[in-house]
């Protein structure tokens, strides 16, 4: 029996392939601090679970393939609320951030295509590309200089015959970047030069610290045919388990064949998308709470992690992720080595390995990824582990140290 080429060709994403070692540990007795997702531990919106709870309906039918009229006018008086104009027409709902961008490549590329993208890169993207024979292509970007974009010239020379689209992450996971208006300006200017679309997952969009100002590529009038929003209500409403994302674009021709996409799969979940009404009549000061709480878990882990000896990163801008390099050489072996034969007072820490987050699995094995989801407790908690972690494991494994 045959196996699709394009299933063989996907990967298992770091983010989850250990769980079955911490399962066993877990089952001995250890404790572990889960930081290897973006998983958020602040209590989801109880408007939200009131919705749930209040469902009385006797039959759980199907609703509109593009989402339900109450959560796409909802959706669209937020983004009003950002000075994007947006109306039902330009927004379908999906089955998380997810489902938005596998429809999204589905939508805009023929097999062997390409999609041109920043590296680090959310790992997911590559098994996005390889379920639908898409080629991302990647262009570099460095902590050593807060992951700021190269020079445009850099960026052009990748795209080929075969470049549909450039895909950016506002603010970046992995990483944490935010973009600048010098650097939405270049990539907007290359995608019109290029005839390209210019995709902006925006999950993290309430995750801007220092005062920042949110800027994005749809704040720009001349880019309406050419761009495609993505986003989801996981992160900033703590509701990753109600997988509601939405597409969005003024391309009434790509929205048209998309909504064949939406119609394929019949819709979306009735409770949750009733559930996520709710959401969007929040006031500003549910994130400004939510902002103030993940700016101070940031500072705990940037001061933890400016302690521990020959670790490098620079302080995230936006999202809840620090990429750090670690004094050692392989990342993996130290995150499996910290499951299974390390702990310290009985306790461990998960984290991803950033090679996952790169094309090319060489890139960024010294790296990690961790999210700071937990609360302070437990960020302190996880901090100490890992520093007696790495100092441990550099006595245990003394070549491995650089």
């Amino acid at each position: 029996m045959e196996i699709s080429q394009r299933i063989q060709k996907m990967g298992e994403p770091a983010l989850l392939k250990y769980y079955s070692m911490v399962n066993t540990v877990q089952k001995k007795g250890k404790k572990v601090y889960f930081l290897n997702i973006g998983q958020p531990d602040i209590p989801t919106p109880v408007g939200f679970l009131e919705c749930l709870n209040c469902f009385d309906e006797k039959v759980l039918a199907y609703q509109a393939p593009e989402g339900i009229r109450p959560l796409r006018e909802a959706a669209c008086g937020y983004y009003r609320r950002l000075g994007l104009d947006y109306t039902i027409e330009d927004l379908f709902v999906t089955n998380g951030g997810s489902e938005a961008l596998l429809f999204t490549f589905i939508g805009i590329c023929n097999p062997g295509d390409e999609i041109l993208t920043a590296e680090p890169l959310y790992s997911i993207y590559k098994e996005m590309a390889a379920a639908t024979n898409v080629t991302l292509v990647g262009f570099k970007t460095y902590a050593e200089d807060g992951f700021a974009l190269p020079d445009s010239a850099v960026i052009e020379a990748a795209i080929t015959e075969k470049t549909r689209a450039i895909l950016m992450t506002n603010p970046g996971n992995p990483t944490g970047k935010v973009f600048t208006q010098q650097e939405i300006t270049v990539l907007k200017e290359l995608a019109l030069k290029h005839d390209l679309y210019l995709i902006s997952d925006e999950v993290y969009r309430e995750f801007i610290y220092d005062d920042q100002v949110y800027l994005s590529p749809s704040q720009q009038p001349d880019l309406e045919q050419n761009f495609i929003l993505i986003d989801s209500i996981s992160k900033r409403y703590s509701a990753c388990g109600a997988r509601i994302g939405f597409i969005i674009s003024k391309n009434k021709r790509l929205m048209k064949q998309l909504k064949k996409l939406c119609q394929m799969r019949l819709s979306v979940s009735t409770i949750d998308q009733i559930g996520a009404v709710s959401l969007f009549a929040l006031e500003q000061n549910f994130f400004d709470e939510i902002l103030a709480e993940y700016a101070h878990r940031r500072e705990i882990v940037y001061q933890a992690l400016q302690e521990i000896p020959g670790l490098i990163c620079k302080e995230p801008k936006g999202a809840f992720y620090f990429m750090a390099k670690l004094p050692i050489r392989d990342a993996s072996h130290f995150i499996e080595w910290m499951i299974t034969d390390f702990d310290y007072l009985g306790e461990t820490v998960l984290l991803s390995p950033a090679n996952d987050f790169y094309l090319n699995p060489a890139d960024g094995a010294d790296e990690v990824r961790i999210a700071y989801v937990l609360k302070e407790r437990d960020m302190l908690a996880a901090m100490e582990i890992l520093k007696q972690g790495l100092s441990a494991y550099g006595l245990t494994f003394p070549e491995s140290r650089k």
